[in-house]
């Protein structure tokens, strides 16, 4: 039987408490046979705040991410929520302790609408008879999805176009929406503007900044670190499966970065 997640796990402590890492990981190891991914990596992930995680390949930081994501459990090690420990067993359990994640791949149905995608696999059913026929109340799906592009500053003709039809960035876009929609702890991405242009990121990482801004704790994958120092507040960074460095970016350069990951010094 799947491990039942108390609702306090889901939200940060009350007002006048001091508040823990949304998201804790403490030693966290992870084998697969002889190899040895993660050497007891840890990282507190904070609310209302971006941290770019980066590394060179290899260095651990998709499955460290996983991990916080319920995709993998760790070998040994331990996951915190709002300062309570919790072992995480699936993806499902992830997102009852309102943890979301956004992978490369984005995970969209391309024939359907901007609406359908936003509640894909939450749609609301009508009200009275319709409903319990398995009607949709596709006018409802359709008002919640034009609030919650709204809130996040992304704009579209019509959220009734097929995904098919929107650009690349709307598309990262819409995926980063769907996430923040029904996150309450945190969002996690994968390289979110992989193979994207300068236009398009800069609309998934206003998304992004977005969703810091509401109080949500933002985990971002990227090896794009000049840009991940405007972004982010934090950046935490990987080598050899163990996070040697969590730095405020402010005054941070890439080559100190670069110094890091490579466990040398780097000059201009």
């Amino acid at each position: 039987m799947e491990q039942q997640v108390p609702s306090a796990l889901t939200a940060p402590p009350a007002s006048g408490m001091a508040s823990p890492p949304a998201i804790a990981a403490r030693g966290i190891v992870k084998r697969y046979g002889h190899l040895e991914a993660l050497r007891g990596a840890s990282l507190e992930v904070r609310a209302g705040e971006v941290l770019a995680l980066v590394g060179d390949n290899g260095a651990g930081k998709s499955t460290l991410t996983k991990i916080l994501c319920g995709a993998l459990a760790a070998d040994e090690g331990q996951l915190s929520f709002w300062g309570e420990p919790v072992e995480i067993q699936s993806i499902h359990q992830a997102h009852d302790l309102g943890v979301h994640t956004v992978y490369q791949d984005l995970a969209l149905a391309p024939d359907l609408s901007v609406a359908d995608n936003l509640f894909l696999g939450r749609e609301q059913l009508a009200p009275g008879i319709l409903g319990r026929l398995g009607v949709l109340d596709r006018a409802a799906m359709r008002t919640e999805t034009r609030a919650a592009l709204a809130r996040l500053g992304i704009q579209l003709k019509s959220n009734r176009v097929a995904v098919r039809n929107l650009s690349g960035g709307q598309r990262q876009a819409l995926a980063v929406a769907r996430a923040i929609n029904w996150a309450t702890t945190a969002v996690l991405m994968d390289e979110p503007t992989a193979a994207l242009g300068p236009k398009q990121s800069a609309i998934v990482f206003d998304t992004v900044a977005a969703a810091a801004a509401r109080g949500l704790a933002v985990l971002v994958i990227s090896h794009d670190i000049p840009r991940m120092l405007s972004v982010a507040h934090r950046m935490a960074v990987m080598r050899h499966g163990h996070v040697v460095a969590t730095l405020d970016t402010a005054g941070l350069k890439v080559t100190d970065v670069i110094g890091l990951m490579l466990g040398e010094t780097v000059s201009e």
